[in-house]
């Protein structure tokens, strides 16, 4: 899916969508020790309308964040076609509609014995129908339906147990000690959507992953319950470019060329912005980017070997590779710059010492307050 894509099917998830609707919701509660406490499955259309506005919340959140980030598409490989496997199960649910009690309870057990917390959870899952409307040849949408493109959504939200505190008595009119405890709903840490909407069609070869910490997502949900091979993090994309950035520029990698590079990447992102594809940079696109930035001929004729080693030829998604300030650190001092005043910042050698030089071209303060320099 691309960020068109996810964000026609973010648009109309909607009760106020004519060409949307939500069967049945499948809800469940999983304690630490991975019991499943309660399970229970409902039409959304007779659910207390308060609930079912919470959870439409929930399982819409999933849909939610960057592209390449927060949300990655995984292809399910040969192995998870087998009778037992990821695909083959969730195609199973699907087909369903959530109107198989057994086939639920598997789905829950799934998510319990496969996917690690550390805490209780709930589980939401819906069965949704968006009605495909056809385009015409200036890509306008008609009032035709091409199709339906039937999927499930599925939303993990960490549940918090709250057991001291101080409330208000609405009937003993005081300030007092909450006499029992509560276990509350938070919003989803991961989620997927199955299958995928892929050039305006349902595709059941692949899965969208949600998580809420890119930074470190949940690989269990990942590689066990999915049985999808993990794609590097942003941060590992953003390490792995910075060896290969190392490697390539050796004796060159200065303060300048270091913000060169950013700004290039920088403006390649920007560039990006309507388009339906995250940027992405490759070698060619890396040996372009370097060379703008100033590196020299022989030490860009290293590139596609390094590139090739450090990443397999694999693309790296351009936007985990920025940095939107610029921080230089050293013994006792940290300098946090603004995308904006790199250039007001240069290193320089003076008297024998390698100096940070910054110019003060405005009023300076001092811990929030004005100093004359």
């Amino acid at each position: 899916m691309n960020k068109k894509e996810i964000a026609e099917i973010k648009k109309n998830f909607s009760d106020d969508c004519g060409f949307f609707t939500v069967g049945k919701v499948l809800t469940a509660y999983i304690d630490a020790e991975k019991n499943i406490v309660y399970k229970d499955a409902q039409l959304y259309n007779i659910m207390p309308s308060d609930e079912a506005e919470l959870i439409m919340i929930n399982l819409k959140k999933t849909l939610s964040g960057t592209l390449g980030k927060n949300l990655r598409e995984y292809a399910f490989p040969k192995d998870q076609y087998a009778e037992d496997g990821a695909q083959t199960f969730l195609y199973k649910l699907l087909d369903s509609k959530l109107l198989d009690d057994e086939l639920n309870e598997q789905f829950i057990r799934r998510i319990a014995e496969k996917v690690e917390y550390i805490s209780t959870f709930a589980v939401f899952t819906a069965h949704c129908t968006y009605s495909v409307l056809k385009k015409n040849r200036n890509d306008d949408l008609e009032d035709d339906a091409e199709l339906d493109y039937n999927f499930l959504i599925t939303a993990v939200c960490p549940v918090d147990i709250r057991i001291d505190g101080l409330i208000f008595s609405d009937e003993n009119q005081k300030i007092e000690k909450k006499p029992t405890s509560d276990r509350i709903v938070g919003m989803p840490t991961d989620g997927f959507l199955y299958p995928v909407f892929s050039d305006r069609a349902p595709d059941i070869n692949s899965v969208m992953y949600y998580t809420k910490t890119f930074k470190k997502p949940n690989i269990s949900f990942i590689e066990s319950f999915l049985g999808c091979e993990f794609l590097m993090t942003a941060n590992s994309e953003k390490e792995m470019f910075q060896r290969i950035l190392e490697n390539v520029a050796g004796d060159e990698l200065d303060y300048s060329l270091i913000t060169a590079v950013n700004d290039k990447i920088c403006e390649f992102v920007d560039s990006y912005t309507h388009e339906t594809e995250p940027a992405q940079v490759d070698a060619n696109k890396l040996s372009s980017i370097m060379w703008e930035a100033g590196v020299s001929q022989d030490k860009l004729e290293n590139i596609p070997k390094v590139f090739e080693s450090a990443t397999d030829n694999k693309p790296l998604t351009a936007v985990n590779l920025i940095d939107r300030k610029t921080t230089v650190e050293f013994e006792g001092i940290t300098v946090n710059i603004g995308k904006d005043s790199v250039d007001k910042v240069q290193t320089q050698n003076i008297g024998g010492r390698k100096c940070l030089v910054i110019a003060l071209d405005g009023d300076v303060s001092v811990n929030g307050m004005p100093a004359g320099v």
